[in-house]
């Protein structure tokens, strides 16, 4: 098991971390697909959506904006440019509905801040929509918690390593808590952090990994946050 007694600061990804995300998003992917079940099944549709939404991700980024413009997109190639205002207006409505949905605390989420605060200066760093970010932490009552917020375009090796030099904050004790192997484990590792892997039950596609370079012994995976107390 790694060792975590020089770890000094902790990092917590926010999104199916802290709180209820990707459901919203597969929720909103299959109203889409229904919605536009005329022009193509609502398999094949979800397949497209993704294949365009991972094109866009260099121009829009993460988040909900750039998922809603890569709806109209979709809707517009799959429709041949002849998809409806009626339908333009029900895809923008489900983008709003996202961005103005409660924020649902995961289990054990505010217990384990509480208590961790007391003995380590906690930060989020996550990836995703700066502003839409910025009103879930405040919708979700926990930025008290928190003595940094870092929005990333990407979390990359690069992106983790400019974020703790910022924060003068050696990588040997730094901890990243997250959901995502691809975005909150192996970069950490990879620069000489530590990592705890807490998957959510459902998982982006573009975040899975299907072979870890990584052996189980590098990092630890938890069913839930509230585990944590057994280990720091």
């Amino acid at each position: 098991m790694p060792d975590y007694k020089d770890i000094k600061v902790i990092g917590f990804d926010a999104d199916d971390t802290l709180w209820v995300n990707e459901t919203f998003f597969r929720d909103a992917e299959a109203e889409f697909a229904q919605m536009l079940s005329q022009f193509e099944t609502p398999n094949k549709i979800e397949q497209e959506l993704f294949k365009m939404e991972i094109k866009n991700l260099p121009l829009y980024g993460y988040g909900v904006k750039g998922f809603v413009l890569s709806m109209v997109e979709m809707a517009i190639d799959l429709s041949n440019g002849t998809v409806s205002n009626e339908i333009m207006t029900k895809i923008l409505d489900i983008g709003k509905r996202m961005l103005n949905e409660p924020v649902e605390l995961l289990d054990g989420v505010e217990e384990v801040l509480e208590a961790l605060s007391k003995k380590y200066k906690l930060i989020v760093a996550t990836k995703g929509d700066l502003l839409d970010q910025e009103r879930k932490l405040e919708k979700s009552n926990l930025l008290k918690y928190f003595h940094h917020i870092e929005v990333l375009s990407e979390k990359k090796e690069d992106n983790y390593s400019k974020l703790l030099k910022h924060l003068e904050i050696q990588p040997q004790h730094f901890l990243m808590i997250g959901n995502s192997l691809k975005s909150d484990v192996l970069p950490l590792i990879n620069i000489g952090a530590k990592a705890v892997h807490v998957p959510f039950h459902t998982t982006w596609q573009f975040e899975t990994v299907h072979n870890s370079p990584l052996s189980k012994t590098e990092f630890l995976t938890l069913k839930s946050l509230s585990d944590l107390k057994n280990y720091l």
